[in-house]
């Protein structure tokens, strides 16, 4: 079934028609099943999904979901000196550990947040990163706007995983942040919207950060909540989808059997080697 709206942008911005046009009629598959019978399994499946839609044998997909309280370690962190201990801390405060596909620092998933996993084929991954970005922080920002909230694309000094392409309530507190990680002819654009529990992200990231040497500002960890409390996980949700939905044509699908059994036998590549 359709998912949200497909007709025109608000406005074209540069985009000529045909690109405009091209948005509009391009088709994704969203999916919001969540895997969380392990740590690991959620990005373990990113990564099949990638692969699949990389090699033609699936479609443009949208993960959109819910996902268990993980802190996921970027490539960076891995050398820390402190990532062992980094670990340790995030299980201690009863987060699991992953390595995660995108690039970045630490970041914390957990219930009250929502993981989105966009695998869109590309011709040329490489050339397309900054477009992605801008598209991507572009969509959040409009869809957490259309709730109501002063939502900015931009760093707030002092964020955790900081990065130009965040977005933060009113340049104070940091809601959503966003990475890619690229294959031959598809990248994935992945991140995390917090919508509930900016304190669970405080706790947890204060010693993982501490641990690997990492200086921030836990005042910059925001929530949707903190903004506005009568906003909920499914609003966010729906109002994420309507915002892709003004650009793209969006249909509800399920995952493969196959595609979750390929991920199953690579979970192992996720998990911290420590």
């Amino acid at each position: 079934m359709s998912v949200g709206p497909a007709h025109e942008p608000h406005e074209r911005g540069p985009w000529d028609t045909a690109r405009s046009l091209e948005r509009v009629t391009r088709e994704i598959r969203v999916v919001r099943e969540s895997f969380l019978q392990s740590e690991t399994l959620d990005t373990a499946v990113s990564r099949a999904i990638l692969d699949e839609v990389s090699g033609g044998r699936a479609p443009e997909t949208l993960r959109l979901h819910r996902p268990g309280p993980v802190v996921a370690f970027g490539s960076r962190d891995r050398v820390s000196p402190g990532y062992a201990e980094a670990v340790a801390a995030a299980r201690a405060h009863g987060f699991g550990a992953v390595q995660r596909l995108a690039g970045g620092r630490a970041a914390v998933f957990h219930q009250g947040t929502i993981a989105f996993a966009w695998a869109r084929p590309e011709r040329d991954p490489k050339s397309g990163i900054l477009p992605r970005f801008e598209e991507v922080a572009g969509i959040m920002a409009a869809a957490l706007r259309s709730l109501g909230l002063d939502a900015r694309v931009g760093q707030v000094p002092g964020e955790y995983c900081p990065g130009p392409h965040s977005v933060n309530a009113g340049g104070r507190r940091k809601l959503m942040g966003v990475g890619q990680r690229l294959a031959p002819a598809a990248a994935h654009v992945g991140g995390v919207v917090v919508v509930t529990g900016a304190p669970r992200v405080r706790d947890v990231l204060v010693p993982v950060y501490r641990a690997m040497g990492l200086e921030w500002d836990p005042s910059t960890a925001g929530s949707v909540e903190q903004e506005d409390p009568s906003l909920g996980w499914d609003a966010v949700a729906d109002a994420i989808l309507a915002e892709f939905g003004r650009r793209y044509l969006l249909r509800e699908g399920r995952l493969e059997a196959g595609t979750v059994e390929r991920a199953r036998a690579e979970e192992d590549r996720f998990r911290p080697a420590v």
